[in-house]
């Protein structure tokens, strides 16, 4: 592999917005991981038309009933590349810091996660199969590439976090083994 073609893999990873890929060839590897980006949100804060000195009562109620409301700026949140910011994604983020466990398998790149080798093929592995380190858990497509998914630890299934092709990203937890 020459640097052309090197410099052709590195814009296709960018293209793509890929966070991480490998590649081995022979006795070469080449691996390619970047930041992911975040975009930060700000809104502008909107008052209602309250006339000055009227006094507010509980929860931003005026008297008589009608509601004061206001917008208020919001944290920064993750966007996903080029596209607008998805709730259900930043609900996910948060679940994904408590695990429950130490032994996690995640992905090591953003593809398409598949539990089995053709769609009517069994799963790799199902919750409560003994596995060992090397073991095929899973497979990610990537630009036309599948990439196997091997176990790093001797144990059992306890949880498998992802469904069948589920989008994943770069260090999402897929499997936890107990």
């Amino acid at each position: 592999m020459d640097i052309k073609e090197i410099m052709k893999l590195i814009q296709g990873v960018s293209d793509y917005g890929l966070t991480s890929f490998e590649l081995e060839e022979g006795n070469m590897r080449i691996s390619l991981k970047r930041e992911k980006e975040t975009i930060q949100v700000q809104t502008p804060v909107l008052a209602a038309a309250v006339p000055a000195g009227t006094v507010l009562g509980a929860e931003g109620v005026l008297p008589g009933g009608n509601v004061a409301a206001a917008v208020l700026p919001q944290a920064p949140l993750p966007a996903a590349a080029g596209a607008g910011v998805d709730p259900l994604s930043v609900q996910k983020d948060q679940e994904k810091e408590d695990i429950g466990s130490d032994q996690v398998v995640t992905s090591p790149l953003v593809g398409v996660f598949y539990a089995a080798s053709s769609p009517d093929a069994e799963p790799f592995v199902k919750v409560g199969d003994q596995v060992k380190k090397g073991q095929i858990l899973g497979i990610i497509e990537a630009m036309k590439l599948m990439n196997e998914i091997e176990s790093e630890y001797d144990g059992i299934v306890e949880a498998i976090l992802v469904k069948n092709e589920d989008v994943v990203e770069f260090g999402q937890p897929l499997f936890r083994i107990r």
